[in-house]
């Protein structure tokens, strides 16, 4: 009986409606470890139960009140999936790489924490606040990975199905890299495996949006048509090139990107969600200004507690507030909260830049290839 118990020591389950179930790591196996029960219970991780996944769309779809925490965690166990897909071809350009152990809980940690930066109303913050600071939620995320979680990631010795071989440590540096965007390359110090990893997180098919597209869907109640996401894992490997798809995943991989195409179009931007978006432009700023006065690249503490429940609790108040310029805007906030819309959509034009000509030819490789990137 030992030897069953012995089994479960050390990890657990967390039931979830896409997955089924999620494994993670938690106290039990190693002496003075840390564990992915002890991230994921950090106040900046837990944090993000309080950052709606969707921003304006929950106005519009009411089922749709899932969190970025549990993004988060979907996104840990596909970049789990990921890893233990792609860690024999790995090896086999990288001799010298990784343990499978490592690699499973660099990516899978990488997953739950490359939302972590993100503030109230999600891309909208970015763009109507950060961007004002010079900053989006990847630099911020990378700040709280360097500052706040740094020692916790420095002390993991294994990920849900093995230990690390022996000396072998996460460098949060490495998970700051994956989870920038385009404009974070790799240091002289990183190991020559890592950007091959890059693609998983910031990349045409990732443990993020795979997650996403499937979670969103769901909590929407949106039927966006089958979505084969382990024939597409099944089917990646690395090649010489990077991260490649083998033609036997390629209608899979066509039936996600049709699916997360759907999701943008009809969900992320709908036509009451873009309008509800413009209402919130017009008052954003000065918002933020009057219930957020710090300097994010000065004071990061303020921003645990910055969280789309203690923004609106906030301006739900300002309607009665004394002072002038709290009152207009809380006027404008009581029309967003009780959802009377400012915005409407009086006409939509669709422009079809891919739209075939008579007599075209099939397209070449690399042009197939450079649509598929920019889509």
């Amino acid at each position: 009986m030992k030897g069953a118990a012995d089994t479960y020591q050390g990890r657990g389950l967390i039931a979830d409606p896409i997955h089924q179930y999620i494994l993670y790591t938690r106290p039990g196996g190693i002496a003075g470890e840390a564990t992915e029960q002890d991230v994921i219970d950090t106040s900046w991780v837990q944090r993000l139960r309080r950052i709606p996944q969707l921003q304006s769309a929950r106005w519009v779809f009411p089922a749709a009140e899932h969190s970025r925490f549990q993004h988060s965690l979907g996104a840990m166990h596909l970049a789990g999936r990921l890893a233990q897909q792609l860690y024999p071809s790995l090896r086999a350009i990288f001799p010298e790489g990784p343990s499978v152990a490592l690699l499973e809980e660099l990516l899978r940690i990488a997953g739950l924490l490359h939302d972590v930066g993100h503030g109230p109303f999600g891309h909208f913050f970015d763009d109507n606040f950060l961007i004002d600071y010079d900053l989006t939620h990847e630099l911020v995320g990378q700040r709280i990975i360097r500052e706040e979680l740094g020692e916790i990631l420095r002390h993991l010795r294994r990920s849900p199905s093995g230990v690390f071989a022996a000396g072998e440590q996460i460098d949060p540096e490495w998970i700051c890299y994956l989870m920038g965007k385009g404009y974070t390359q790799p240091l002289d110090s990183h190991p020559k495996w890592l950007p091959f990893l890059k693609p998983l997180l910031s990349g045409v098919f990732t443990a993020d949006n795979m997650d996403y597209v499937l979670r969103d869907a769901y909590m929407c109640g949106v039927a966006v048509g089958p979505i084969d996401i382990e024939r597409i894992i099944y089917y990646s490997f690395f090649s010489e090139k990077g991260l490649t798809l083998d033609r036997g995943g390629l209608q899979a991989f066509i039936m996600f990107l049709n699916a997360r195409f759907y999701m943008y179009t009809n969900v992320y931007y709908h036509r009451t969600t873009r309008g509800i978006d413009l209402h919130l432009k017009e008052i954003f700023r000065d918002t933020m200004r009057l219930a957020f006065p710090y300097d994010l690249r000065k004071e990061l503490h303020p921003y645990l507690h910055l969280t789309e429940w203690t923004l609106l609790e906030e301006v739900g108040r300002w309607h009665d507030a004394d002072d002038a310029e709290k009152k207009a805007l809380g006027a404008e906030w009581r029309q967003v909260l009780d959802r009377k819309l400012k915005w409407r959509m009086s006409h939509e034009v669709v422009l079809d830049l891919f739209e075939p000509k008579r007599g075209q030819g099939f397209l070449d490789a690399e042009t197939v290839e450079r649509r598929v990137r920019m889509f």
